[in-house]
C-alpha cells in the first residue's frame, strides 16, 4: 500500500508505503493540544518506507521530558505531520487528517490515554480503550 499526504499550504509532501501497524486515536493531553482539543487520530507506519516528496519539515521536542517524542511540522503552515516516538522505534505515527486519501484509516482499532479523554470525545463501543499506553 502506498499512501500520500500533505500539509495545508501544501509546501511539505509525503509518501508511505508498507502496510499500517496500527490505527488508532489518542486521548493524551498533548495530542489534545496539538489537534485544538480533540483526540489525535493516527496510523503508525514503517519508518523505512516513509519519505518526503516535497519540502522539509521543521521539528520539535520537549527539552523538559525524559525520553520526548520528536513532532514533524510544515514551517509555514504549522500542520502537525508525524511523530517518532522512543518506544516505536523503525515507525512513523502520521496524523490522519494530512492523508490525502483518508480511507485508508476508517476507524480506529484501538483508543489511548483515555485517562486524559474529556466529556466531548467520542469512543466506540466496539473499539479496545486504555487508560494508558496499549499493553
Amino acid at each position: 500500500m502506498t499512501i500520500t499526504g500533505r500539509c495545508y499550504c501544501g509546501q511539505l509532501k509525503y509518501e508511505a508505503k508498507g502496510d499500517p501497524i496500527v490505527k488508532g486515536n489518542c486521548h493524551c493531553r498533548e495530542c489534545q493540544y496539538i489537534s485544538g482539543g480533540h483526540p489525535n487520530a493516527f496510523m503508525v507506519m514503517p519508518e523505512a518506507g516513509f519519505k518526503y516528496t516535497a519540502g522539509q519539515p521543521k521539528s520539535f521536542s520537549r527539552s523538559d521530558l525524559e525520553n520526548p517524542r520528536i513532532r514533524e511540522f510544515c514551517e509555514n503552515c504549522g500542520t502537525h505531520i508525524l511523530t517518532k516516538s522512543p518506544s516505536r522505534a523503525g515507525a512513523v505515527v502520521l496524523k490522519v487528517g494530512t492523508l490525502d486519501d483518508s480511507s485508508h484509516y476508517q476507524k480506529p482499532e484501538m483508543a489511548i490515554f483515555t485517562i486524559d479523554k474529556q466529556p466531548y470525545h467520542h469512543l466506540y463501543d466496539d473499539v479496545p480503550a486504555f487508560e494508558r499506553m496499549k499493553p
